[in-house]
């Protein structure tokens, strides 16, 4: 894996007073075949999800529409000590 960080990328504010990096991640891949229902390897993805931070990720894009309360749920487990 790579060792940069999405704060290299630049920084934006969203609604005036929100700053987060300019490289997010999009969650729509963490779910299963296709775009809904669980994952075919839940365990791997919570591994992707706690790496993010170590790269700077600090935006995640994610919707109700990828299996309803799935995306939620796997972005709790993985990023749980985080705030």
């Amino acid at each position: 894996m790579s060792n940069s960080n999405a704060a290299a990328s630049g920084q934006f504010k969203i609604g005036g007073d929100l700053t987060v990096n300019r490289l997010g991640y999009g969650a729509m891949r963490i779910m299963g075949r296709g775009v809904w229902g669980k994952p075919d390897d839940r365990e791997a993805m919570i591994r992707i999800l706690k790496r993010l931070p170590e790269l700077g990720v600090n935006f995640i894009d994610t919707a109700d529409a990828y299996g309803p309360e799935v995306s939620e749920n796997l972005l709790h487990e993985g990023l749980f000590p985080y705030r």
